[in-house]
């Protein structure tokens, strides 16, 4: 089953990544869109904890190396929110 807001929230971040001006952000950002494809493909979904980190992650990048393409990264964001609001739990 493939969860298309982090299916959408990983390629943004993967152009987030080769848009920003920041090699360590860069990385960051492309390490996260790799964790957020493979959790969009994972027979099992991820739960509210695993996402809030990713977004704690994508929250200092916004302000800090990478505010340079701080729009791609809100806009990432809003698709994981978009998945969390169906997610059972928390």
């Amino acid at each position: 089953m493939t969860r298309d807001e982090l299916a959408s929230a990983s390629e943004l971040l993967e152009s987030a990544a080769e848009d920003t001006g920041s090699d360590e952000a860069s990385e960051r950002l492309a390490e996260l869109a790799d964790q957020l494809d493979s959790l969009a493909a994972d027979e099992r979904g991820p739960d509210h904890g695993r996402l809030a980190r990713i977004q704690s992650a994508l929250n200092d990048l916004s302000s800090g190396d990478a505010d340079d393409v701080t729009e791609a990264i809100e806009d990432a964001d809003d698709k994981i929110n978009e998945y969390r609001s169906d997610l059972e739990g928390v």
